[in-house]
């Protein structure tokens, strides 16, 4: 039987890097995408480098690739490549994200335009690429979305209008690509750390953070679904009440 392959952009850091590790805990070679690299680091620590050595420490093969998602000559490339060097593509995590903490009104309009690009451009051409290409009625795409589209009080509208479109998205293509590529969203309405998420909050903020396991709980389990099972937006708190992800788990730094 062949090997498995998962492909995460924002691999980097936080959810991005805890579900590439776990994936490759449960057999899958995992491609590591995000902007951050060794040879050109963001001012935030971690990189694909080293989330792909991770990925090799559990003894699955991890591939670090430095990746644009907004980028849709780059997207296209890193199919080419992934389907040329690891022969195939089983699952696709979107899970790359920018929140600007600003309202959009006295932010400016690149700042908009960056959001739009991240957020709902970057998955639509991750799909576009890999899901055509994926094996026949076994491919499944997670799109990682938030609590944000429902509570416009959080106060970033950038972020509340593309997660929300992503999640249109999601259940667009689940309707065209039905029978061949499960197409689904987790919608993370709890506190769960991440540096980039941590980064915009003020320094007194005192959130319940939550270790983002619980992240990988949701998509692991989806990934096990049948290829019927698509045109869903989970909420990690109902998938929780069901038993698929696990109680309140703190964060621990490591």
């Amino acid at each position: 039987m062949a090997t498995t392959v998962a492909v995460v952009t924002g691999a980097s850091r936080g959810i991005g890097r805890q579900l590439a590790v776990d994936l490759a805990r449960v057999g899958y070679d995992v491609v590591c995408a995000a902007r951050s690299t060794e040879s050109a680091p963001s001012r935030l620590p971690g990189s694909v480098d080293e989330t792909a050595e991770r990925v090799r420490q559990t003894g699955r093969r991890g591939l670090a690739v430095a990746l644009d998602v907004r980028d849709e000559k780059a997207v296209a490339e890193l199919a080419e490549r992934v389907f040329g060097e690891l022969g195939r593509c089983d699952l696709l995590i979107n899970n790359a994200a920018v929140a600007a903490p600003l309202p959009a009104l006295q932010d400016t309009t690149r700042r908009w335009r960056l959001g739009v690009d991240v957020n709902l451009n970057g998955p639509f051409y991750m799909m576009y690429y890999f899901c055509p290409r994926m094996p026949a009625s076994d491919g499944r795409v997670v799109n990682i979305s938030s609590g944000a589209v429902v509570t416009p009080q959080f106060g970033r509208p950038n972020y509340t209008a593309t997660k929300r479109a992503l999640e249109g998205l999601t259940e667009g293509l689940a309707f065209e690509l039905r029978g061949r590529v499960a197409v689904n969203a987790v919608r993370l309405d709890l506190p769960v750390w991440s540096e980039g998420f941590a980064a915009t909050l003020p320094e007194d903020t005192d959130l319940p953070f939550e270790d983002p396991v619980i992240m990988s709980d949701a998509v692991l389990w989806l990934a096990r679904q049948p290829i019927e099972y698509t045109g869903h937006v989970l909420d990690v708190t109902d998938l929780r009440q069901r038993g698929v992800v696990r109680p309140f788990t703190p964060y621990q730094a490591r």
